[in-house]
């Protein structure tokens, strides 16, 4: 992906870039909110990531003149404002995504590369298959080694997520979200208690197993072999 990152904070924009540099993108880099502006209209860019307080023209103003420009490039704002009304107003003035600081690089790849997959919008599949695992998403059928898998509704879900993002880091934030449809953190255990139960269902009786846990980041599903 070619990223523009519109960052005032100098270590914090030598981090994004260096971290973007090393993940295979690349990255152009803006110091205030007027260049980030310029740079936005005249290059060609997958997604863009926006501090919301910058200089000489501040983030959300920055993503409403590129809107008022018809420019619809992704952008994820990054943000220390963290309450609802903030992430609202963000989203609001025309951002796709908002991530509050401090945040976890891993979170903020999975979010860029989840703006740029819809923006670029392809059939959906249906077929999906992660080493000896296939599901069918049209049946509702799962099948590891040859053997069918029985999984209710949510865990059908929630495996179905990981599938499609097999090979990523996928975090609890982004689990909630997109397989429980909560955007907000209800303090239970109810991603453990579901991650549990399809680890003995897609894992216990076959090799390899396939549902890692990624400390410190959240999980990932894959063969291993990438």
């Amino acid at each position: 992906m070619k990223l523009l990152v519109v960052e005032d904070d100098r270590e914090a924009a030598a981090y994004l870039v260096k971290g973007l540099g090393e993940s295979g993108h690349v990255v152009d880099q803006a110091a205030d909110g007027d260049s980030g502006l310029e740079m936005a209209l005249s290059g060609s860019y997958d997604a863009l990531i926006v501090d919301r307080m910058l200089p000489r023209r501040d983030g959300l103003s920055l993503i409403q003149a590129l809107r008022t420009a018809d420019q619809r490039t992704p952008v994820l704002i990054l943000s220390a404002l963290g309450e609802v009304d903030d992430r609202v107003e963000g989203l609001t003035a025309g951002g796709d995504d908002y991530l509050t600081k401090p945040y976890a690089f891993s979170e903020l790849l999975a979010r860029l590369q989840a703006l740029v997959r819809r923006a670029r919008p392809e059939q959906q599949q249906t077929q999906l298959r992660v080493a000896d695992l296939e599901m069918d998403c049209l049946k509702r059928k799962v099948i590891r080694a040859g053997q069918s898998i029985q999984l209710q509704p949510r865990e059908f879900r929630l495996l179905e997520y990981f599938m499609r993002h097999a090979g990523e880091v996928v975090t609890r934030t982004m689990l909630l979200e997109n397989v429980w449809d909560y955007h907000f953190d209800p303090q239970t255990n109810v991603i453990d208690v579901h991650i549990s139960r399809l680890r003995a269902k897609i894992d216990k009786d076959f090799q390899p197993p396939l549902l890692q846990t990624i400390r410190g980041a959240g999980y990932c599903l894959s063969d291993g072999a990438s």
